[in-house]
C-alpha cells in the first residue's frame, strides 16, 4: 500500500494542475516531437528520436509519480500560528555546537520552497521534531550517530 502523503491545499492544487498538464498536452507534444523525428529517417542514428523518447519516458515517470502521490493524498490544514511542530510547519532548528539556525519546512518534498529546505515529517529528524515546541531540545538517531537540535521558532 502506498503511503500516505500529506500536502497543503496549494501544493495539492498545483500537482493536480501539472497532472492535468502532462496528460493532455504534454502527451500531445511528445508524440508530435517523436513523430517529427521518425520522419527525419534512420531510427537507430537519429539523436532527435532518440531525445524525444527520453523525454518521454521521464514525462510518464513523472506522470506516474503526480498520480501515486494524487491518489494517496491527505490535504492539512493551513498550520502557521501554531505552537507544536507539524506537517507544514515552517521551523528554524540549530543544532548543537553550532551558531547558526537553519529553517526548514515540514513536509513532503512537493511542497518544496524556493528559500526553504524540507524535512519529511517520517525522516529521524522529523520524526523527532513533530510535536516539538518552540525551545524544546530534542536527540534523534542519525545515520551517522545521535544529533541534538533545538527547536528555536515555528512560523
Amino acid at each position: 500500500m502506498a503511503q500516505i502523503q500529506q500536502l497543503s491545499q496549494v501544493a495539492y492544487d498545483r500537482l493536480k494542475d501539472e497532472y492535468a498538464q502532462l496528460t493532455t498536452a504534454g502527451r500531445i507534444d511528445i508524440a508530435k516531437k517523436i513523430e517529427t523525428a521518425r520522419e527525419l529517417g534512420d531510427l537507430s542514428e537519429n539523436g532527435d528520436y532518440h531525445a524525444a523518447k527520453e523525454e518521454q519516458g521521464k514525462m510518464e515517470g513523472r506522470i506516474a509519480h503526480l498520480s501515486s502521490i494524487l491518489e494517496n493524498v491527505e490535504i492539512v490544514k493551513d498550520v502557521s500560528g501554531g505552537d507544536t511542530v507539524q506537517a507544514g510547519s515552517t521551523i528554524s532548528i540549530c543544532y548543537a555546537g553550532d551558531d547558526k539556525a537553519e529553517k526548514y519546512l515540514i513536509g513532503s518534498i512537493e511542497e518544496r520552497l524556493e528559500d526553504v529546505e524540507v524535512i519529511s515529517p517520517t525522516s529521524p529528524l522529523g520524526e523527532a521534531l513533530m510535536g516539538a515546541k518552540s525551545g524544546d531540545t530534542l536527540t534523534y538517531q542519525a545515520p551517522g550517530g545521535t544529533l541534538e537540535v533545538e527547536v528555536i521558532s515555528i512560523d
